[in-house]
Formats: C-alpha cells, sequence, structure tokens
C-alpha cells in the first residue's frame, strides 16, 4: 500500500519521552515536601534522554493546550550526579530566571534561550556558571536578560529557594554593567539577534577569542574593526537589519584570510562560508547594494558556500541582458549564471537568498538552493529558512504560499504542510503567521489535495489550528481556522481533540461577538460536531453550555428578526444534541426553550426548514417520558395539532409534530387533563394525516436508532400511536432497505411487528403495513 504524505510515525523515544511527560508521577517522580516534584532515587537519566525531556516538554508547553506544565520541572535537572544535560533549548515568556538556576551545575554544551522575554539579568549570572563549557549560545530576542529586576541578581552558586521577586519584570532603565563574556574560552557560536542599543557589542563580545559563527540580527554597532579580530577564525556571520556601510563590508572582505592555526587547543580553517547582508526590504537604509559591491563579495570571499543579500535594492543593473542569457533549462553553473557577478563563484553556492530582491526572477541561478519569490520551490525555501529568526520574513512568504495553492496547484504539499505548521507552532504568539498560515491550511487542505494526505499530518494541521483559535480572538483568524476544519470529515476527524474544539467554537458564539460569517461557521461546524456521535460525547458537550448558546443565538435572531443560516442551523444543532439525551432536553425546556418555540412559529410562519428543525427537537424531548407534562398543555398541543396540516418540507413537519403527539398519546387518557383540545379529536387529526402521506415518500432525516419508535409497537393505549410507528418502520425500510431493514432487524422489530398482528386493537391499516 502507498503511504501517504506525512505518514511517518513517531520514533519509540518520542513517543515514550511524551508519555513520561504527562505521567511524571506514575513513571520517574514522585511528590515531594510542599507538593514539589522530585526526582525518584533509583532514576539515573543520561544526557540523550535529559536533552529530550526537556526540549520535548517546552515543546508540549507551546504546542498542546491540555498538557500541564510543572512549576519544578527544572528543579528535576539541578543535580548532575542523577541527571546530565548538554543541549537545551528554550523559548518564549513561559522561560523564567529560577529555571535556568536549576540548572546551574550541569555542564552544558549548547544553550538556545530564544524570545525569552521572562529572563533578566539573573540569568546572565547562571550563565557564567556554563562557560567553561558551553560551545553554541543563542541568545535571540531575549532584550530583558540585559536588564536588571526590581532586587539585586543572583549568583550562580547563591540558593534559589526565595522566589519572591520571580514574577517581578526586568527594569529597561536598569542595565545589567558587570555581565562579560571572560572565561567562556570553548564558545564557537554565538547569536545575540535583538541585543539592546543600549548594550554596547564591541565590548560585550571583546573577550571571546575564538567564535566561528555569530549572528548580530538587528544589532546596532558602533564601529565594525572589532569584527576583524575573528577575521582567522570566522565561518559564518549574519548581518541581518545591520545598517551596512563600506567600512562595515570592506571589514567583512578582510574575513577571507585563510590560514590554519592552533586555538585554544583546536585546529581551525579559518575563513567565511555564510556571509547574511540581508535586511527586511521595507527598512530604510541608506546603504545601497551595487553590482561592484556584489563582486567584491564574491571575489574576495572564494569560499562562500551561503549568500544572503535579500531585501536589498540594486543600485545598479547587475544582470545579464536577456539575449546574451544561456540557452535551455534552468542552470546552476556559474558559467552560465544570469547575475553578472556570480560568474565569478568556482562552484554553485549551496544557498543564495534573494528573496524581496528582483534577482531571483532571472533564468540561471549558480545555487541549489535560493529563496524568493519566482516559484514555489523559492517560496518554501524562504519559509524554511527565516521561519525561527525572521517571522516578519516568514509571513509574507506564506501569503505568497497561500497564493500559490489558492489560484495555482501545490506541487511539493507534504512539505508546504509541513512548514506552514513548523511556523504556526513555532510563533503560536505572532498574530500575522498565525493569519497568513492559518489561510494557507485552508487551501492546502482542502479537497483537491485530501486524498495525499494522512491521517497524523491532518491531525497536526488540526492541532496548530486550534491552537491559533486559543490564542486569537481576532475575527480574521477565527475564520480562516473555522474555515479549515470545514476541510475535515466531521464528527470523525475531529474526535481526538472533540471536548477542545467544542469550547473554542462555543467561545466564538458568545453573544457579543457579532460577526456574521464566523457565527455562521461556527454553528456549522457545532451542528455537524454533535450529528453522528454516540450520547456520552453529547452528553459532555450539553454540560458544557452548548444548549444555553444555541438558545441565545436564537434569541438574538429573533429580536432582529431575522431567519437566517445561523437561526436554522442552531435549531438543527439543538435536534441533534437532544437525540436520546434527556438531560440535554432537560437543559432545552429549563431554558425557556418551547417559549422560543412558540415565538419562532409565529415569526416566521413560512420557513420550512426551520419548522422540521424545530418540530424534530421537539420530537426528541417528546421521547422522555419524565419531560411530557411539560408539553401536556392546551397551548402546545393546539400548536402541535395544527402543524400536522403542515405541507411544509413535504411531510417532515407534518411527519414530526405527529411523533410528537404519538408519544404524548402513548401516555394515556388519565394524563389528558385539558378540556380542549380534546384528545379524541387530536387523533382523528392525527389518523387523517398519517393516511395523506405518500408511504414511498423520500425523507430528510437520519435515525440511528429505531428504539423510541419500537416502543411503541407492542401497546393498546393509542392504536394512532402505533400507526404512527409502523408507518415509519415501512417508510424507511422501503425506500431505504440497505440502510434500515439491518438495524430493523438488529434491534429486534420483527418481533414487535408480529406481535402488532397478534393484537386485537392494532388497526387493520396497521396490521397491512406490519406485514
Amino acid at each position: 500500500m502507498a503511504t501517504k504524505a506525512g505518514d511517518n510515525p513517531d520514533s519509540l523515544m518520542t513517543l515514550t519521552t511524551v508519555f513520561c511527560l504527562r505521567n511524571l508521577r506514575r513513571t520517574m517522580c514522585y511528590q515531594g515536601p510542599l507538593n514539589k516534584l522530585c526526582l525518584r532515587s533509583d532514576i539515573f537519566l543520561p544526557s540523550e534522554i535529559c536533552d529530550k525531556l526537556v526540549n520535548t516538554y517546552m515543546e508540549l508547553v507551546h504546542t498542546d493546550s491540555n498538557f500541564e506544565p510543572e512549576e519544578s520541572f527544572f528543579q528535576l535537572f539541578s543535580d548532575p550526579r542523577s541527571t546530565r544535560l548538554t543541549r537545551v533549548q528554550l523559548r518564549e515568556d513561559f522561560v523564567r530566571d529560577r529555571d535556568l538556576e536549576a540548572i546551574r551545575k550541569q555542564d552544558l554544551i549548547e544553550l538556545h534561550l530564544t524570545y525569552c522575554n521572562g529572563l533578566s539579568s539573573r540569568s546572565l549570572k547562571t550563565l557564567a556558571c556554563f562557560r567553561d563549557t558551553l560551545v553554541s549560545l543563542c541568545l535571540f530576542g531575549c532584550s530583558n536578560i540585559f536588564y536588571k529586576k526590581g532586587g539585586a541578581p543572583l549568583a550562580c552558586n547563591e540558593s534559589t529557594e526565595d522566589e519572591e521577586e520571580e514574577e517581578s519584570p526586568a527594569s529597561r532603565q536598569a542595565l545589567e554593567t558587570d555581565f562579560s563574556f571572560q572565561g567562556f574560552n570553548r564558545l564557537r557560536l554565538l547569536n545575540l539577534g535583538g541585543l539592546p542599543d543600549e548594550v554596547d557589542a564591541e565590548a560585550l563580545l571583546r573577550p571571546l577569542r575564538c567564535v566561528t559563527s555569530l549572528d548580530l540580527s538587528n544589532v546596532h554597532l558602533l564601529g565594525t574593526a572589532f569584527l576583524a579580530q575573528w577575521k582567522d577564525r570566522l565561518a559564518s556571520l549574519v548581518l541581518y537589519n545591520v545598517d551596512l556601510s563600506e567600512e562595515l563590508i570592506g571589514t567583512v572582505l578582510e574575513l577571507a584570510h585563510l590560514r590554519r592555526l592552533l586555538c585554544c587547543g583546536v585546529m581551525l580553517s579559518g575563513f567565511l562560508r555564510h556571509l547574511d547582508i540581508s535586511q527586511e526590504s521595507m527598512r530604510v537604509t541608506k546603504f545601497k547594494m551595487t553590482r561592484k559591491i556584489l563582486t567584491a563579495v564574491v571575489q574576495r570571499l572564494p569560499h562562500l558556500v551561503s549568500l544572503d543579500i535579500s531585501g536589498h535594492i540594486m543600485l545598479d543593473n547587475c544582470t545579464v541582458p536577456h539575449f546574451e542569457e544561456a540557452m535551455g533549462r534552468p542552470s546552476t553553473e556559474p558559467c552560465k549564471s544570469s547575475i553578472h557577478p556570480f560568474r565569478e563563484l568556482k562552484r554553485p553556492l549551496q544557498f543564495l537568498g534573494l528573496y524581496d530582491t528582483t534577482l531571483c526572477n532571472v533564468t540561471h541561478i549558480p545555487a541549489y538552493k535560493v529563496t524568493g519569490s519566482k516559484n514555489e520551490e523559492q517560496v518554501l525555501n524562504a519559509i524554511e529558512a527565516y521561519t525561527e529568526f525572521r517571522p516578519e520574513l516568514a509571513h509574507r512568504a506564506i501569503n505568497q504560499l497561500f497564493d500559490i495553492a489558492r489560484i495555482q496547484h501545490c506541487n511539493q504539499l507534504l512539505r508546504a504542510l509541513q512548514l506552514v505548521i513548523g511556523a504556526l507552532k513555532c510563533h503560536k504568539y505572532d498574530k500575522s503567521i498565525q493569519v497568513t498560515g492559518s489561510a494557507a491550511l485552508f487551501y492546502l487542505t482542502n479537497t483537491e489535495y485530501r486524498s495525499d494526505q494522512s491521517v497524523l499530518l491532518r491531525r497536526q494541521v488540526i492541532q496548530v489550528v486550534l491552537n491559533g483559535m486559543e490564542q486569537y480572538q481576532e475575527v480574521t483568524v477565527q475564520r480562516n481556522c473555522c474555515l479549515t476544519l470545514c476541510n475535515f470529515s466531521i464528527p470523525e476527524e475531529l474526535e481526538f481533540q472533540y471536548r477542545r474544539v467544542n469550547q473554542l467554537l462555543l467561545k466564538i458564539l458568545e453573544p457579543a461577538r457579532q460577526d456574521e460569517s464566523i457565527q455562521r461557521i461556527a454553528v456549522h461546524l457545532c451542528n455537524a460536531l454533535v450529528c453522528q456521535v454516540d450520547n456520552h460525547h453529547k452528553e459532555a458537550v450539553g454540560k458544557m453550555g452548548f444548549v444555553k448558546t444555541m438558545l441565545n443565538l436564537i434569541q438574538k435572531k429573533l429580536l432582529d428578526r431575522m431567519c437566517d443560516q445561523v437561526m436554522e442551523f442552531s435549531w438543527s444543532a439543538l435536534w441533534n444534541i437532544t437525540d436520546e439525551t434527556p438531560d440535554n432536553c432537560q437543559m432545552f425546556l429549563n431554558c425557556r426553550g418551547m417559549t422560543l418555540f412558540l415565538d419562532c412559529l409565529k415569526e416566521f410562519p413560512d420557513k420550512q426548514e426551520l419548522h422540521r428543525n424545530m418540530l424534530g427537537l421537539l420530537g426528541n424531548v417528546a421521547e422522555v417520558k419524565a419531560l411530557r407534562p411539560q408539553l401536556l398543555t392546551p397551548q402546545f398541543i393546539s400548536v402541535f395539532s395544527n402543524l400536522l396540516d403542515s405541507k411544509a418540507d413535504g411531510i417532515e413537519v407534518s411527519y414530526n409534530a405527529c411523533g410528537v403527539l404519538s408519544h404524548i398519546m402513548f401516555d394515556g387518557p388519565e394524563v389528558w387533563a385539558m378540556q380542549e383540545p380534546r384528545r379524541e379529536l387530536v387523533m382523528d387529526k392525527m389518523w387523517e394525516a398519517i393516511r395523506s402521506w405518500d408511504v414511498s415518500s423520500r425523507r430528510n432525516i437520519n435515525y440511528r436508532s429505531f428504539e423510541p419508535i419500537l416502543r411503541l409497537l407492542p401497546q393498546s393505549i393509542s392504536p394512532v400511536s402505533q400507526h404512527w410507528a409502523t408507518w415509519a418502520l415501512f417508510n424507511l425500510v422501503s425506500v431505504y432497505p440497505s440502510k434500515y431493514c439491518p438495524l430493523l432487524i438488529k434491534e429486534g422489530g420483527i418481533t414487535l411487528l408480529e406481535k402488532v398482528l397478534e393484537l386485537e386493537s392494532s388497526h387493520p391499516e396497521t396490521k397491512d403495513m406490519a406485514r
């Protein structure tokens, strides 16, 4: 059998890790004093497992709303004798100073902190604890880490038991001036993207002698000469959104010297292989990229394998005239390059960033992977390259993917979906990414692509969509997410998140929300979610406030004197959720449902679909014996009796009205305490109505069980109720034999029909149909 896109199962390591994190107290931990989570004394975990536990924990915290974070989780890794951490990746405001302090005794090799704005200068003190072992450090977007909190920072060997000041925000006025990278002799890879302008980057970096990879994205540089201190070592330099100048470019070009040297006991090859001097195209800058500069970069940095010049406007033309371009298919050979300076390359680049430049549109580009907007491949490359640290570019690239999926055809479906899912997970709190990502998912999951997608992949889509709905109440995000959910088989594909999706939809439908399009989609989804599910699910949704929410919507529409899809879907949803669920039927009555029923009948006398849905719902209420006395009033009986004559929606309204009355009649004459209308007169109208129906009528109804109908068969209290039930079964098994004959047999209907034939009280017409 051919596999579908995204069909690869999670590894056993991943599955085990997630299980342990969801069941810490049942696997590796116990509840200690003061409810503190403690590691069991017989547990000893190597770095491969500890790293996986911490990094997976962070992913679950940010992507799974059902996952409960543990206050003292990082304390589990405080003792390197039982747990070893080496490579840790933490992100977003969830991370606190105390979390880093908890692991300060570990010999970390890699520590990546991204957008951790909850960290203050206390964490800089903790960083010093890792100076002897740290090889790779990322502080991207952690701008508050260079500022003090209200209290004095703790040293790395001080107690962290007192957490009084933990939640106080860092003051942007109190800059930390004591921190230095002195002693970080093993540090090779450093990302300081987003370093605050008040921090002197040159002074901060001066102690570092062996850096081979440096990212200074969005950093304000007072001078540039200091970069030359790494000219014999630097292999990667990222200067995204840095104010470029001829002086800075000149310094960069000096990083080309090739020498073999011994530094800190490690043999290094000193030449620049990756250079990123890109910028956001919307950014105002005095620097202009020229053919001369680009040529110099290629000539002076001969070992480049990766170059990014995205966002630059070329001051002069550096492309080959169209009539001089090499013939044939697009080529990566430098000698055929459509961009003049790149003809100087000795070999094709592995990566070339041309996003938001006109150069991405030429035919021959000497690079194996190119970012741009010319075609799907370039756009996907851009999403892949820029998602983690440049959401402003990823957002625009995803928007271009949206256009490709909407207008053209997406040829790399699996890759496209995985990249968009990854972006939505990575930037759960970025509204622009959530808007464009959810819109792209709508088109990438529609019918055209559905057959190529695995269950696992589609579940991942559902989860990130629900994350977006949870995080943002903004109209566009909510609409995109709801529309995307409509691409799935409901309720089957949403059942694994059934409670969560219902809660989110009910929140959308709160009365304060006025957007009609979202209301319409959300009510449609609610209706689909409670159709064809077991009673357990319906009861659970009812307890969430489903019935009350639908009735509130109906009340609002009544006040507006508007019978639209929201009104009709709301009654249909109530019909579905009350099916064989007495508790939900009771809620309907308690929330003035019958009053709204009468008001809707009066306000919208000609709305056939509305009448059918309302009567179907009341049929469910009438099936509950304990609730039928509330329907047995002169007003309600008169309404039901009058609706027997309705020709709305074929026979459906008349049929449902007769069903309601059949259950009421089944309780016998002794419960009929009213003078008018008389019971015999109503029964006569029921006989007349049933005889008027065409027994071969096709039905707009769906039965999951015949039990409420079958209970009306073997009885002599109300022959007309028996006749209605027999007619209903005869019609359904005649018109839809393959669907309903097995159900009738399964639920013992044949035996009960035989009893109808035996009863002397059964009407001859009833017996004819029963045979």
